[in-house]
């Protein structure tokens, strides 16, 4: 390890030394200001006919390169939207290269009145790391949200029952934006996502095997969204919508240059009034009601939810070779909710009990980020980037129930005790403070070898505290149960070393390693008692070979090793009431999962073909039953599985049956096994689970065009629970007018309602207190179709320069903090 940051530290001081020349073609793309083109399209021509022979991105730096290309007479077309696409002269190239220098582009000087843009790059595009989604190549990219857009992109499952993302048929996700994580909980970045416009997409990265460069977290790999950097514009949207309540959101946003400075800005707002409902029928001991009971218990779930999103910020170049810049994003949001609750218990001694339940609640939480970097561009072949970052997040979630029992005779069950008391009340909340500290180098040593290193530390301090008093005798009393209190410091300290090489003219290397050592102490302040010590530090290794096969055609290799650690809220001891028989609360001793993956990737003229092998040892499960420690109620909470392994198929298969019908499948398929530890009894299970989706597009005269699109889901096993399949299809009509006046679009979600999850608990070992039922969830759509109407319209021409501070050095602390 001493030997590792030595040569770390030899790296970093390195960066004033030259290095051996190169043997590439490279060079840069600047705007008329100076500023880089990063992310434009390089086409290499044959200079006598002008053959296609490679293509490239230049990178944020306006840097482009080819390698592996034999010498002769070519020419090197550059585009981007926004500039005027343009050809160098006709130059010679010998074997030992050529740097291009920097080539200034063109802006565009006017902004047409219509513009049709036809996409040089396909839809999905396979890499050694996973699949790039050039979403501009979608006709309905325009007028989506970027939750939209996800939605349809290859092996991303949005799970609308809790807000969350999975990839592949994972959970365990990272989800970036321009590299950057978006630090929030997951139901506020589904919420943001789902306020986001898409026109400001360029592709989306789908990264089940990323390198070194990136945190190590995410066990299921890293979704990183890449927004369009050249624009100097602003937007507004306003959608409408009504499924079994109203639908509305808004959103405005602006980019604008002044000499060397960008500034940008973006404000959206969201309501959502919801309706959802469970039904369990179960079989289970009741300590409380004496005995074993039959229970049909049905739960209605009315959520109204408002959020308020706002990101601000500023990227300054004082030179050409340093830049600086800082954002501020505040997130606001609240749910108010009403939870109704009715149940009958046939108990085995002849008793029959119900149950009315009315729970209100109004959960509250703010979210702050404020990131600075600066950005130095220390010779032609280094570069260094330090990014610092604060966050501050604070919750607050109390209840109220009222609730009656009564037996068959208009009688309690039992005294009015802290259990069986008519009211409930609860109070939980957390505040987490997080600052991040970042710095990364890269150094191109020669024409086939470069180099990126980098430090990270990252400080966390999180409290939260919740408890359940109950109304006894005309006093609040409280159980000692249903109480807790945390105070949690984290440290999390990481270096990595990555290599990429040229190994043969057609074969590539990228390999490298992370260490991350992580210290995590948690105590109860009123007990003055240490809950958890535990420090863990881990190499964490990513291995990528990649051989090309012919023009339309590569393999890839992968292993890399991951973590997940567990998010702060399930960390944290909140309690939820939910009836006299159970509660809802976290678990304070997660441990982390570690996940190892294997892939072997084969990609032809844009289909794709994946085998993955992934191993996770201590996986998080949520929502698992366990009973309390005193024996009489059951517990919902956050779980470790002992271990869960897959072998899995992966194919993405795009057609174009015409030009104006275009298609796209995928499906994620194959074995998986598990082994749980939490229940009574440890258990192995295995099972054959599949993903897929579909997307059909076809572009109409006059500028309208249609959509439809659907997903399904597999039978699958999560944790103890087993679920059923399920899954929807989605439809849109898009009308884009003419001289720039917008864009309107109609969406319908779950055409058919068929968004029911059935699932139980039961099928794979005894459970706590002897459960066994079939809970049976409907959404809001599975109960009436949701319809939306969406007008969006984009005001002045591209042309931003600079890059933005999206808070690079918090990788993951953002996607600890959840609801």
């Amino acid at each position: 390890m001493k030997t590792f940051i030595l040569y770390l530290l030899l790296v970093l001081s390195a960066s004033a030394h030259g290095g051996v020349a190169d043997t590439l073609l490279s060079g840069r793309l600047h705007s008329p200001g100076g500023a880089p083109v990063p992310f434009a399209n390089a086409h290499l021509l044959r200079a006598a006919d002008t053959v296609f022979v490679k293509a490239a991105l230049t990178d944020e730096t306006g840097l482009y390169r080819f390698t592996g290309i034999p010498p002769g007479k070519y020419i090197l077309r550059f585009s981007r939207l926004g500039f005027v696409t343009t050809d160098t002269p006709p130059f010679e190239l010998s074997r030992q290269g050529r740097d291009g220098g920097i080539f200034v582009l063109e802006e565009t000087a006017r902004q047409l009145d219509e513009v049709t843009v036809r996409a040089e790059k396909p839809l999905f595009l396979q890499q050694p790391y996973g699949t790039i989604v050039n979403v501009e190549s979608s006709v309905l990219t325009k007028g989506s949200s970027v939750l939209e857009v996800l939605e349809r992109s290859p092996g991303v499952y949005i799970d609308r029952r809790n807000n969350s993302i999975g990839l592949n048929g994972k959970s365990g996700v990272m989800v970036m934006l321009n590299g950057r994580l978006i630090r929030m909980s997951q139901e506020q970045l589904v919420n943001m996502l789902r306020g986001m416009s898409a026109n400001d997409i360029e592709k989306i990265e789908l990264l089940n095997t990323p390198p070194a460069r990136y945190d190590a977290e995410g066990s299921a790999g890293v979704i990183n969204i890449q927004l369009k950097r050249n624009r100097d514009q602003a937007e507004i949207s306003l959608t409408g919508g009504y499924g079994w309540g109203g639908k509305a959101a808004a959103s405005a946003g602006f980019a604008r240059n002044v000499r060397r400075t960008g500034l940008y800005g973006n404000y959206s707002y969201n309501y959502d009034n919801m309706n959802m409902n469970w039904f369990s029928a179960s079989d289970h001991i009741v300590p409380i009601f004496g005995g074993r009971s039959r229970s049909g218990f049905l739960s209605t779930i009315k959520p109204t939810q408002q959020s308020h999103n706002l990101n601000i910020g500023f990227d300054t170049k004082l030179d050409p070779r340093f830049s600086f810049g800082g954002g501020i994003t505040f997130n606001r949001s609240h749910v108010k909710q009403r939870v109704r609750n009715d149940a009958t218990y046939h108990i085995e001694n002849g008793k029959v009990i119900s149950l009315d339940a009315d729970v209100k609640g109004h959960n509250r939480w703010n979210n702050i980020i404020v990131s600075l970097y600066a950005d130095r561009q220390i010779s032609e072949k280094s570069q260094l980037r330090i990014d610092a970052d604060y966050l501050h997040y604070r919750n607050r979630f109390p209840t109220t129930a009222y609730s009656t029992m009564m037996d068959q005779y208009g009688n309690p069950p039992g005294p009015n005790d802290t259990i069986l008391s008519p009211w409930q009340r609860g109070e939980s909340g957390s505040v987490i403070q997080a600052g991040v500290v970042k710095m990364d180098h890269s150094r191109q040593i020669s024409g086939k070898l470069k180099l990126e290193a980098g430090l990270k530390g990252t400080y966390t301090h999180t409290r939260s505290a919740s408890g359940i008093e109950s109304l006894v005798d005309g006093e609040w009393v409280g159980r000692a149960a249903a109480t807790n209190n945390i105070v949690m410091n984290e440290g999390i300290g990481a270096v990595y070393l990555s290599l990429n090489a040229q190994l043969l003219k057609k074969l590539s290397l990228n390999a490298g390693a992370r260490y991350e050592y992580a210290s995590t102490r948690m105590r109860d302040p009123e007990k003055d008692a240490v809950v958890a010590d535990r420090k863990l530090g881990k190499l964490f290794p990513a291995i990528f070979l990649s051989w090309k096969l012919k023009e339309t055609s590569d393999l890839q290799l992968s292993y890399t090793k991951r973590i997940s650690r567990p998010a702060y809220n399930d960390l944290a001891s909140f309690v939820v009431y939910i009836d006299p028989t159970g509660m809802e609360t976290g678990n304070p001793l997660l441990r982390p999962t570690i996940t190892d993956n294997i892939k072997l990737g084969y990609n032809y003229k844009g289909y794709v073909f994946s085998l993955v092998y992934s191993h996770d040892r201590d996986p998080i499960i949520r929502y698992q039953l366990s009973e309390s420690l005193t024996g009489d109620y059951l517990v919902l909470s956050p779980h470790n599985m002992h271990y869960f392994k897959s072998f899995s198929l992966q194919a993405n298969l795009p057609v174009n049956v015409t030009k104006w019908w275009s298609m796209s499948y995928s499906v994620n398929g194959g074995w998986r096994k598990f082994q749980l530890s939490h229940t009574k009894y440890p258990a192995t299970g295995s099972f054959w689970g599949y993903t897929a989706n579909f997307s059909e597009t076809f572009r109409m005269p006059a500028g309208f065009s249609v959509e439809l699109s659907g997903w399904y889901n597999g039978p699958a096993y999560d944790g103890s629970k087993k679920a059923d399949g399920f899954g929807m299809v989605n439809g849109g009509i898009k009308k884009e007018f003419t001289k720039n006046r917008g864009s309107l679009r109609l969406s319908v979600t779950d055409i058919f309602k068929t968004l029911r999850i059935t699932s139980y608990f039961g099928t794979v070992t005894e459970e706590a207190l002897d459960l066994s039922s079939k809970v049976t969830f409907s959404t809001e759509s599975g109960i009436a179709r949701i319809v939306k109407l969406t007008y969006s319209r984009s005001f002045g021409s591209t042309g931003l320069k600079g890059r933005r501070a999206d808070g690079a050095g918090s990788k993951e602390e953002r996607e600890r903090v959840r609801n």
